[in-house]
């Protein structure tokens, strides 16, 4: 005869129906006592409770889904695990979605619009609760898919008016034009932007940069500084290298990102270039390690977590049914401004 304890199916994985036998109660109670419904006995809960412990059962948040009509995980896609922008983004959405009953099902697309769309089909399969996508930009294909899956989907890292759609950010354009009027104001002429990956984001803080210089009256293309490349401090150091050799006249440069900016000022202290003396060096993000550079990044400082926080809040709301009082947050930014400026 078989002990309560053993598990009849080849695959050994541990089901309701086991957990019952094991408590000696109906299926439907351990559902019921797991879900946490209180018409079930307290003595009866500890027993489920017992009995699922020792055994190790594990729900399937899938076939409850399924049976329910009401998942318990929200699909996440964001463009890098490697990046810290990224994981201090998604340990607030985490924090924020477990403490309401929520689960994360992070995907990363590596900034590529096909594996984006191909992520999100897959994920779609599971039937999340909601959506958290990265930025704007996405091809007609993924925001198809979104528009008509009938899940509540909120953009991170971006702010946007547009009808319809549900954002948590900034202004990334706005940002790079502030940065670039900073450097005007402080007698830079020669303003460089450096700048790697060449996602959406960074292109508008090109943009940003462009237009600053514009109104200047100062802007030359030959200053654009990109490289496909992901961004690292080692190729924050080549680009460095290879602007002070090619345009000396420059005296400030603009990188898209922090790790490119401090591999940079590690490079100047090899050269034993001045900074800000001979050049000025900016940021963007504010990345850990940039207030201990030498000298200390001047940089934008984003607000990850709080757009994490906001953003997971908001989805929240939208998959309660609530009406929202607005479908834009804006969260701004901060100009840092360090010793490298």
């Amino acid at each position: 005869m078989r002990s309560p304890t053993q598990h009849p199916r080849a695959t050994g994985r541990i089901t309701l129906a086991d957990v019952a036998r094991a408590a000696e109660v109906s299926p439907i109670t351990v559902s019921r006592a797991l879900r946490g419904e209180r018409a079930v006995a307290p003595e009866l809960v500890a027993r489920v409770e017992a009995a699922a412990k020792k055994l190790g059962y594990v729900p399937n948040p899938a076939a409850r889904a399924l049976a329910s009509g009401h998942s318990t995980h929200v699909a996440v896609l964001i463009p890098m695990l490697s990046n810290a922008l990224f994981v201090d983004l998604l340990e607030a959405i985490q924090r924020t979605l477990r403490q309401a009953g929520y689960q994360s099902l992070i995907g990363v697309t590596h900034y590529d619009f096909s594996e984006e769309e191909t992520l999100l089909r897959e994920q779609l399969l599971h039937r999340p609760a909601g959506l958290l996508v990265t930025g704007l930009e996405r091809n007609e294909a993924t925001r198809q898919l979104i528009a008509q899956s009938g899940v509540p989907c909120v953009h991170l890292m971006d702010a946007s008016n547009t009808p319809g759609i549900y954002s948590v950010g900034f202004s990334q354009a706005e940002a790079g034009a502030e940065m670039t009027r900073y450097l005007l104001s402080r007698g830079r002429r020669r303003i460089a932007f450096a700048a790697a990956q060449l996602d959406p984001r960074t292109l508008q803080r090109l943009a940003g940069w462009r237009s600053a210089l514009q109104q200047a009256g100062l802007y030359d293309a030959t200053l654009e500084w990109l490289n496909p490349s992901p961004s690292s401090i080692a190729l924050g150091a080549r680009m460095f290298e290879q602007i002070m050799g090619q345009r000396p006249e420059i005296d400030a440069v603009f990188f898209c990102n922090d790790d490119l900016a401090q591999g940079a000022l590690l490079a100047a202290l090899r050269l034993d270039v001045s900074i800000p003396g001979r050049i000025a060096v900016a940021g963007f993000n504010d990345l850990t390690g940039s207030d201990q550079m030498l000298p200390t990044l001047t940089t934008v400082s984003t607000p990850r977590a709080e757009i994490g926080q906001a953003a997971s809040r908001m989805l929240l709301e939208l998959m309660a049914g609530e009406t929202l009082a607005t479908s834009c947050v804006d969260l701004g930014y901060e100009l840092v401004v360090r010793g490298s400026t």
